[in-house]
């Protein structure tokens, strides 16, 4: 009985440990990027954005466990001298959160940011998409095609994969409950044993930039509302994307796509080519590089993104 005692009171003190750590690092990621726009609260939902320029609206949608830094880094800032450029941390991730009632399909997720164009007063928009961004965007263009003037695809997820990149492996977690529990406990600890492995997935072929951890937003992983978000949206991929794909058949807009040959994460020719050959129209641009091109290339990034908004904003 006493060694049952001790075995409980030393599981106790680990999770007190690990707790007290988790806490400690999100508050310290929190000192060194604070959020860096304005919120919005639609219903079960409050949006992180940061809202610069003016003109016609380009709305910019980050990928899985990402942030809207990810686009602040270095792609959005020149676009704002022609463009109304909106940079949204998606529901549950970065500084955006969602009741635990609301609902967190990738459609649910396009049809929050329906809402925030209209909280905006804007009636359309040109949406940048990036990775899981990506099928974000699709299903927004499917559900609200008078919002949508076009899509910019960046890496962009357009068919499930068999099986989830090693990268996000960890966060492969169905139940809530446990996402929570280990959001709290080994989350932290072993993102940060597994960092320069994750980076590599991620980046590879190319580099990380040495400041990708703050000014990249990379760190805010390591919160836990960011964790269980991250998490929650895996699942949420799993389940939303047959009825993404099921739509591609209907849609009539412009859609140009950006993709690295080398990317990690997601297949070019999986995720790119044959969205060409499902969605008539396409246009596929095929470049050197990894899957985290808006970090790595900014320059071809931005001049993507720009002549696609001079083509639908013509």
């Amino acid at each position: 009985m006493m060694l049952l005692w001790a075995f409980l009171i030393l599981v106790l003190f680990l999770l007190s440990l690990m707790i007290g750590f988790t806490a400690y690092s999100a508050h310290k990621v929190e000192q060194l990027m604070p959020a860096q726009g304005s919120f919005v609260d639609l219903g079960h939902t409050r949006l992180h954005i940061v809202d610069q320029g003016q003109g016609p609206a380009i709305l910019m949608v980050h990928g899985l466990a990402g942030n809207l830094r990810q686009f602040t880094y270095g792609v959005s800032e020149p676009l704002t001298a022609h463009y109304r450029v909106i940079c949204v941390d998606r529901p549950g991730s970065g500084y955006s959160s969602r009741s635990p009632s609301a609902p967190v399909s990738l459609q649910a997720q396009a049809d929050t940011l329906s809402a925030l164009l209209i909280h905006l007063n804007i009636q359309e928009a040109l949406v940048v998409g990036h990775s899981l961004g990506g099928a974000v965007a699709l299903s927004m263009a499917q559900r609200h095609p008078s919002q949508v003037k076009g899509l910019a695809l960046i890496a962009p997820l357009t068919k499930l994969p068999a099986m989830a990149s090693p990268a996000f492996k960890v966060l492969n977690i169905p139940v809530e409950g446990l996402r929570h529990l280990l959001a709290w406990t080994l989350a932290t600890p072993l993102g940060l044993s597994r960092i320069n492995a994750t980076l590599s997935l991620i980046f590879g072929p190319e580099k990380a930039p040495r400041d990708f951890a703050t000014r990249g937003g990379g760190l805010m992983a390591l919160r836990p509302s960011h964790f269980v978000g991250a998490s929650t949206d895996l699942a949420a991929g799993k389940s939303s994307m047959s009825e993404i794909e099921a739509g591609y058949a209907a849609m009539k807009l412009p859609v140009h796509v950006l993709f690295a040959r080398e990317d990690r994460i997601l297949n070019c020719q999986e995720n790119g080519q044959a969205l060409v050959e499902r969605l008539p129209g396409t246009q596929l641009t095929l470049l050197t590089g990894g899957h985290m091109l808006p970090i790595t290339q900014i320059e071809t990034t931005t001049a993507f993104i720009e002549d696609m908004a001079r083509q639908v904003f013509a």
